[in-house]
């Protein structure tokens, strides 16, 4: 072969190999989060998200999670640093900067949500729908949704009446949870999760409200004495959470790979990593139970005086987003109904562990 057939047949190899390259496209996306990378929504969701990202992707897409905050910043910086792009991308609580996205506290007012984290996560998908979209316009939203039942751990006694909450110093971690606790009578003190555990070690605190699918991370069992919940299948406060993207990112995907992230997003993703907090409690659950700590359920009596201090401060929410400009009524009205259609929902919702196993084939 001369030497012009040498740079011909070169040149072809290079516009052949290019091509190649350029449809086989390989992306590392780094996400990162706040807890344990033992806590439940990291074990049953984060990480096997990741792994079936990368599997429904043939290995082009590596996903790279880091628990505690290893990327930098802290729990509340989440969606500034995803926004701007600092990390690809990761989990975030709108309700650690309080009054930035006021309409997402509809989902956090007492007694709205279920205690199913999978059933109100649905519900939580659909409102995000309707009504949050311009609210997150600048990042890429892959699910939404909630923790299961919250409830109140603390040292000493477990609360037995409303009364118990007086003078109390709770560690509360939303706007509405803080509304709630003052009408009681306690103390909040505002505090994302990382906190927790030395604030109670230094005996800042007496206690705080926290799922627990927290518990063993945490070391609530070591921790705490007691363990309070209210009666019901509604939960007296909740969290709203978005598992995203930096939309530049996502933006810059070949399309195939678009359709990969698109596929584990949505309301399979949302129900998915409710289903992993359920998952987190049942785990938690088991710690608490195993350890000297009381637990508690309050009666239908109590936990009615807590339901009716929770109205006063929906009542109030409705009125200061009316004055903020939002239609206050409609949002929790609008919420209700998400989650009642949720809960209508569940005789032909797959068995949790079928769900499960679907999701992460």
């Amino acid at each position: 072969m001369n030497s012009l057939l040498k740079t011909v047949a070169l040149a072809a190899l290079v516009s052949v190999t290019g091509t190649l390259s350029a449809a086989a496209q390989e992306v590392t996306l780094r996400f990162q989060h706040f807890v344990s990378p033992k806590a439940g929504s990291a074990t049953y969701f984060m990480e096997p998200w990741a792994r079936k990202v990368e599997k429904d992707s043939g290995g082009r897409i590596k996903v790279e999670i880091y628990p505690l905050m290893q990327l930098g910043g802290k729990a509340p910086d989440q969606y500034d640093l995803i926004r701007d792009g600092a990390i690809d991308g990761g989990w975030i609580i709108p309700g650690y900067q309080p009054g930035r996205f006021p309409e997402t506290e509809a989902i956090e007012l007492p007694f709205v949500s279920l205690k199913s984290a999978e059933l109100s996560s649905m519900a939580a998908w659909e409102f995000t729908q309707e009504h949050l979209l311009d609210d997150f316009s600048d990042i890429h939203i892959l699910a939404a949704h909630t923790h299961g039942e919250g409830l109140v751990h603390k040292k000493g006694e477990p609360i037995r009446k409303v009364e118990d909450f007086e003078g109390l110093k709770l560690r509360a971690p939303t706007r509405t949870s803080t509304l709630l606790l003052e009408k009681m009578g306690a103390t909040p003190v505002g505090l994302p999760v990382p906190a927790f555990p030395e604030a109670l070690s230094k005996g800042v605190l007496d206690g705080g409200i926290i799922t627990f699918a927290m518990s063993p991370s945490l070391k609530l069992d070591e921790l705490t004495d007691a363990e309070t919940d209210v009666a019901g299948d509604r939960s007296f406060y909740n969290l709203y959470f978005l598992w995203a993207m930096n939309k530049a990112k996502y933006d810059s995907l070949p399309d195939d790979l678009k359709e990969v992230i698109d596929r584990n997003s949505g309301l399979m993703a949302s129900r998915w990593s409710g289903i992993a907090y359920d998952m987190g409690d049942d785990d938690g659950v088991k710690v608490i139970e195993a350890s000297d700590n009381a637990v508690n359920v309050l009666s239908e009596e109590e936990t009615a005086k807590i339901t009716a201090l929770g109205d006063e401060v929906v009542a109030d929410w409705i009125a200061e987003m009316d004055e903020k400009g939002f239609d206050g009524e409609k949002l929790v009205a609008d919420v209700k109904a998400a989650m009642e259609r949720a809960q209508d929902a569940a005789p032909w919702v797959d068995a949790r562990g079928a769900a499960y196993t679907i999701a992460t084939e």
